[in-house]
C-alpha cells in the first residue's frame, strides 16, 4: 500500500513543477504528516525530492529526474481508452486504474503539454444517459466488468418477466446505451452470442475458469447489428402512407428511422406535386397514429382503412377546436 503511494507522489511531483504538502496530501488522501514521512522516504532511497521551506513552499523534483515508473499495465492501458466517459468507468468500478494511467502518461509528457488532459476537459464531455430519467448503476455492474476484463467463464441467473433462468456465458463486451448497460455474451455450451440486459441478472458469479476470446469478435459490429434486429422485430404492421418532400425529409424524425430507411428504398417514383406513397413498418396503428401526427398536413395515411378513418376524425376534432368547421 506504502509503496503505492509513494511511485504516485513521485509520478506527481514529475509532472507538476512542485505541490504543497496540502496539494499532496489531498491527492494522496493522507495526512500532511504522512507526506513529510513519505518524502523524507523517497529522498532516503535516492529519490531527489526537495522541500521548499515557508508560506508558498512546497515539495519539487531537482536535477531533472525522471522516473522509469511510466510502464502502462494492461488494465490501465484498457482504462485509459475509456477515460472520456468517467461515469462509465466510476459505475464498472475502474475509476482508480484510468486514474492511475492518466497520472503516469502525464509524467510522461513534455512540460508543454501536461496541461492535456485539463484543455481537453473543458472542451468535450460525454453525457451518456437519456434525457428525463435518473439514471441507475445496475449492483452487479462491476462484478460482471470484472469478467469480461478477466475472461472469465460467468454463471448468472437471468429474469424474463417472473421467471428466472440459469446462465453460463463467455462475456465478451459491456454496451452503455441511453443510460442502460447491457452484456454481449457467448452461451456456454450452446456458443451463440446474445446480449442481456445487466440491470435484469438476479445473481452472477464470475467462475475460476477462463475462456479463450475469439479474435474475430467485433464488438461495435455485434452491438450494431443486433441493436438494428431488435428494431426490425418490434414494426409488427404496415400502414401505407402518402408523404410529400418536406414529409419525406421529417419522416426518419418522426418514425423509427431503420423504417424509414426501409420504406424509402423500396418507395416509387414521386408524382407530379414530388409526393410519394410508401409502405411503412410501425409497431401499431396506435403508434403510427401517434407518429404520424407529427407530420402534420406532409402526410396522408391511404391504408389500412380503420388507421385512415381515425386521422379522418382527428382532423375534423382540430378544426372543429380551431374554429374552421
Amino acid at each position: 500500500m506504502r509503496a503505492a503511494r509513494l511511485i504516485k507522489m513521485v509520478l506527481l511531483l514529475q509532472s507538476r513543477p512542485s505541490m504543497t504538502a496540502a496539494e499532496l496530501a489531498r491527492e494522496l488522501e493522507v495526512s500532511e504528516r504522512t507526506v513529510t514521512r513519505d518524502a523524507q522516504a523517497l529522498s532516503e532511497a535516492g529519490v531527489p525530492v526537495y522541500a521548499d521551506r515557508g508560506r508558498a513552499g512546497g515539495y519539487r523534483l531537482i536535477g531533472g529526474y525522471r522516473t522509469r515508473l511510466t510502464g502502462l499495465a494492461r488494465g490501465e492501458a484498457e482504462a485509459l481508452f475509456l477515460s472520456g466517459v468517467p461515469g462509465a468507468l466510476r459505475e464498472m468500478g475502474l475509476e482508480d486504474a484510468a486514474s492511475a494511467a492518466r497520472l503516469k502518461v502525464s509524467a510522461a509528457l513534455l512540460p508543454s503539454l501536461r496541461d492535456a488532459s485539463r484543455t481537453a476537459a473543458q472542451r468535450f464531455h460525454l453525457d451518456a444517459p437519456g434525457w428525463f430519467r435518473e439514471p441507475e448503476t445496475p449492483e452487479l455492474l462491476p462484478a460482471v466488468a470484472e469478467a469480461v476484463w478477466d475472461d472469465r467463464v460467468l454463471a448468472g441467473r437471468y429474469r424474463r418477466g417472473q421467471e428466472e433462468a440459469a446462465r453460463v456465458l463467455e462475456p465478451y463486451g459491456l454496451v452503455l446505451k441511453a443510460g442502460v448497460w447491457y452484456l454481449c455474451a457467448r452461451v456456454v455450451p450452446e456458443g451463440a452470442f446474445r446480449t442481456y440486459r445487466i440491470d435484469r441478472f438476479a445473481g452472477v458469479e464470475p467462475l475460476s475458469e477462463r475462456f479463450r476470446r475469439d479474435e474475430d469478435f467485433d464488438l461495435p459490429g455485434f452491438w450494431a447489428a443486433q441493436a438494428e434486429r431488435f428494431a426490425r422485430s418490434l414494426l409488427r404492421a404496415e400502414v401505407v402512407v402518402r408523404v410529400s418532400p418536406a414529409g419525406l425529409r421529417l419522416l426518419p424524425h418522426a418514425v423509427d428511422p431503420v423504417a424509414a430507411r426501409d420504406a424509402r428504398a423500396d418507395a416509387g417514383e414521386p408524382d407530379a406535386e414530388g409526393w410519394v406513397v410508401l409502405t411503412l413498418r410501425v409497431e401499431s396503428e396506435e403508434v403510427a397514429l401517434t407518429q404520424l401526427t407529427a407530420l402534420g398536413p406532409e402526410a396522408e395515411v391511404l391504408a389500412p382503412e380503420p388507421l385512415r378513418a381515425r386521422f379522418a376524425e382527428h382532423a375534423l376534432r382540430l378544426a372543429q377546436l380551431y374554429g374552421r368547421v
